[in-house]
């Protein structure tokens, strides 16, 4: 049975070029970057060529970029650890409705700590307004986290316009860039963020490693107790074959960038299209436009989006109704809810993510297999009446 994979948006293979760099740090070169012996400062060198690689990636100084486990960890830092270090100026936060559990988890334990925590809301794409961020903005407002691009329907968000609102308040502002970094254009200084989160295994790295960029002058507090790695920042032995391997990919992905978008956009136009033209009752979530290069994530009627999933996998499609983290759950999304489409649709969401190794024969695949599987549950639907 052929087997396709249509899920990029929750992780990448590794690039064979990643590993290959990967592997001489597994036994070879293996000292402890804090060691100042020889072996030590071989890993240590090896720890800091891949900090400015990844830093280049973004537009950012090697001294402004902190390593952390992944994504996860370097929204946890920053929503927790700009709070702790600024909470003088104010205990408020805002946020969107639409951001990762990485975001909104820590937010709302801050909102149990005495923090006041305010939500913009996003349109029917899942766009947030600047105006509606300037009316939400306060004197005491310390932090405003808005993710550069959604990580289930692809939006990419205005964040250099939104970022200039924050900071005319005086507040940080940090962007979840964990989809964008490495896939469309992200340097730091153009959006004017002040923390922005990464992920190695999202951009053909390892899993397992990430990245906080902290532009230089921010106040943030030491998530990670310990020792003094990353400059006092956040202690634990730094992950050096994970490290090499970041930057690898973060080298790759800006050389080969342009080439990535130009193979992907025409591929992604073409499953879209395939898809509204041959299913009934189906609709493109998020905006038409300003998307990520992969990204195509639908609503059809009247079919239960894990029941399609199951049928897909059947089928040697590998693919998602919603972030990876929470595709276990049969919640309908918090995105799709929050851009106001209804629980039905919600439900019955598809997203299909594509990347360097996608070919146009998976995608005519995709689209020959489809419109049946979608045909037979609607068949089993009781609310469903042919056209």
């Amino acid at each position: 049975m052929k087997k396709i994979y249509m899920d990029y948006a929750a992780t990448t293979p590794a690039h064979e070029k990643v590993v290959e760099a990967m592997k001489p740090y597994f036994s070879g070169m293996y000292g402890n970057p804090s060691s100042v012996h020889s072996f030590g400062q071989e890993a240590s060198e090896a720890v800091e060529e891949a900090r400015g690689k990844i830093a280049s990636l973004v537009g950012a100084g090697a001294d402004e970029m902190y390593f952390t486990s992944g994504g996860t960890e370097s929204d946890n830092w920053a929503v927790i650890g700009t709070a702790c270090a600024n909470g003088r100026k104010g205990k408020h936060i805002v946020t969107t409705p639409i951001e990762h559990h990485a975001v909104q988890d820590p937010v709302r334990h801050l909102g149990k700590s005495g923090w006041e925590i305010s939500e913009v809301r996003v349109d029917r794409f899942g766009m947030v307004d600047p105006a509606d961020l300037k009316k939400a903005l306060r004197d005491d407002t310390v932090l405003v986290s808005v993710m550069h691009a959604n990580n289930e329907t692809g939006t990419i968000e205005p964040v250099a316009e939104l970022s200039k609102v924050a900071r005319s308040r005086g507040a940080l502002f940090h962007t979840d860039a964990v989809q964008t970094a490495g896939a469309v254009e992200t340097d730091v200084n153009s959006l004017g963020v002040d923390l922005l989160s990464i992920s190695g295994h999202k951009l053909y790295g390892p899993k397992g490693v990430g990245a906080l960029y902290v532009r230089k002058g921010t106040r943030i507090d030491r998530y990670m107790m310990g020792g003094g790695q990353e400059k006092g920042k956040r202690a634990s032995t730094e992950n050096v074959p994970g490290i090499v391997g970041f930057g690898a990919a973060a080298e790759l992905a800006r050389a080969e960038m342009k080439k990535r978008t130009d193979h992907l956009i025409p591929l992604r136009d073409k499953l879209i299209k395939g898809v509204l033209g041959s299913i009934d009752e189906s609709f493109l979530n998020g905006h038409p436009v300003m998307r990520l290069p992969n990204n195509a994530n639908f609503s059809i009627k009247y079919v239960e989006g894990e029941s399609m999933l199951l049928n897909l996998d059947l089928m040697g499609v590998a693919a998602s109704s919603g972030s990876a983290c929470t595709s276990g759950s049969l919640a309908a999304s918090h995105v799709l809810l929050s851009m106001g489409l209804p629980h039905d649709l919600a439900h019955g969401s598809l997203r299909l993510t594509l990347g360097r190794l996608t070919t146009e024969s998976d995608i005519d695949y995709v689209l020959e297999i489809l419109p049946g599987i979608v045909k037979k549950l609607r068949a089993m639907s009781p609310l469903y009446k042919k056209p």
